[in-house]
């Protein structure tokens, strides 16, 4: 098993977990949450799969995926208040999620053949869709269009790493350099809060 895929399982088992913290807020019912955690782990992956003709899905090839996400979200369902202890914690798994799922994305579109501007698109729609998903799930605004630099990370991450792979470095070295530089990004962006300018109406219409 690769580093990769190693940070890979723990990512979408933390979005799992995350997930289905939404769906409590939002008082869900066991399914519910079992199901917003799964879309969470899984949805960019899906999203990307689907764009790309790439068949069969990842949970589909890999059905153990939908046990190590569905298991999380119970867990985090019977263990909500220590869960939410470990906010930070989080935070910290889904910065490297959201790096792990960016490289895994484009690496898949490279493989595919693909444009390099398109495999960099998939990498960042793997990396952020499921957040995106869990939120119009959850009716709430995306955080990801509202929050710290995210999916500009994403952008970076992916685009770093299309561009070492064409520069001819291989994976193993390509995927290290741009884990680190889109984790220390995203971990500096929140520390800061660093985010895109924000326009907001002066006079919105009634």
């Amino acid at each position: 098993m690769t580093l990769l895929h190693t940070i890979w399982l723990i990512a979408i088992t933390a979005e799992a977990m995350t997930g289905a913290i939404m769906g409590m807020r939002r008082g869900m019912d066991l399914f519910g949450i079992c199901l917003v955690g799964t879309v969470t782990a899984l949805g960019g992956g899906s999203v990307r799969d689907v764009l790309l003709g790439h068949y069969p899905l990842v949970w589909i090839e890999h059905p153990e995926y939908l046990t190590f996400t569905i298991g999380a979200a119970i867990v985090t369902a019977y263990a909500a208040k220590l869960v939410q202890r470990l906010r930070q914690a989080f935070l910290l798994v889904d910065a490297l999620g959201l790096v792990a799922f960016t490289v895994i994305g484009c690496n898949i579109g490279l493989e595919m053949g693909t444009h390099p501007s398109i495999a960099v698109l998939a990498g960042v729609i793997t990396g952020v869709f499921g957040g995106l998903l869990r939120d119009v799930l959850c009716n709430e605004v995306p955080l990801v269009l509202t929050s710290e630099l995210y999916a500009t990370v994403a952008l970076i991450t992916g685009a770093l790493y299309v561009g070492l792979i064409s520069l001819g470095v291989s994976i193993q070295p390509a995927s290290l350099i741009a884990l680190s530089s889109g984790f220390l990004l995203r971990v500096l962006a929140l520390k800061y809060k660093w985010h895109l300018p924000r326009f907001i109406d002066a006079n919105p219409s009634e």
